[in-house]
């Protein structure tokens, strides 16, 4: 603003001397009507100028520089959450990726411990299946050989009654039969 009004100044002080100078007059200022009422005219020129132009250029040359810095401020705190998020995503990239690790690890253990356990159960069926055939084939035997006997004694009850028809009386036919018995329950 101070540099319009020396400019205003120095062209008010300059001109009406070179116009004198033009029309042969002598004198570097010289004051009539014309030139105060030129002066007066520049000045309102000059204030007219500056409250209508000056004024709400530099008002608007402000806002633009305030939008830049905000547009600026608003540029870095943009990149500045966008970096926070990369990093945030990055992180969670990296949790997920050891939750996963230990996810495969404990299905790794849990499934080494399954295939123990159906090994364990599978040979303890294997030995339940053999004791239960050992005991099937000793019950088995023990049954063959109460047959036997039975069929050993019906024999031999057959055989001394043929013999003790033919020879014996009834007391030797008794004595006879209690030693086959006896016999027989020896053997078994």
């Amino acid at each position: 603003m101070t540099r319009v009004l020396a400019l205003a100044g120095l062209l008010l002080g300059v001109l009406p001397s070179v116009a004198r100078a033009a029309e042969g007059g002598g004198g570097l200022i010289n004051l009539d009507k014309s030139i105060v009422i030129q002066a007066i005219n520049f000045l309102l020129l000059l204030v007219i100028l500056v409250k209508l132009l000056y004024r709400p250029l530099l008002s608007k040359m402000d806002e633009r520089s305030q939008a830049i810095r905000r547009s600026l401020e608003e540029a870095q705190a943009a990149r500045a959450e966008a970096q926070r998020e990369r990093e945030e995503h990055a992180a969670k990239l990296e949790a997920a990726h050891a939750e996963a690790q230990a996810i495969r690890a404990t299905a790794l253990r849990e499934a080494a411990e399954e295939q123990r356990r159906l090994v364990e159960g599978a040979r303890a069926e294997a030995a339940r299946l053999v004791e239960a055939a050992r005991n099937e084939m000793a019950q088995d035997v023990r049954r063959a050989r109460q047959e036997l006997r039975q069929e050993v004694a019906e024999l031999a009850i057959t055989a001394a009654e043929r013999l003790i028809r033919k020879s014996l009386r009834d007391e030797d036919h008794r004595r006879i039969v209690q030693d086959a018995i006896g016999r027989v329950d020896k053997v078994g």
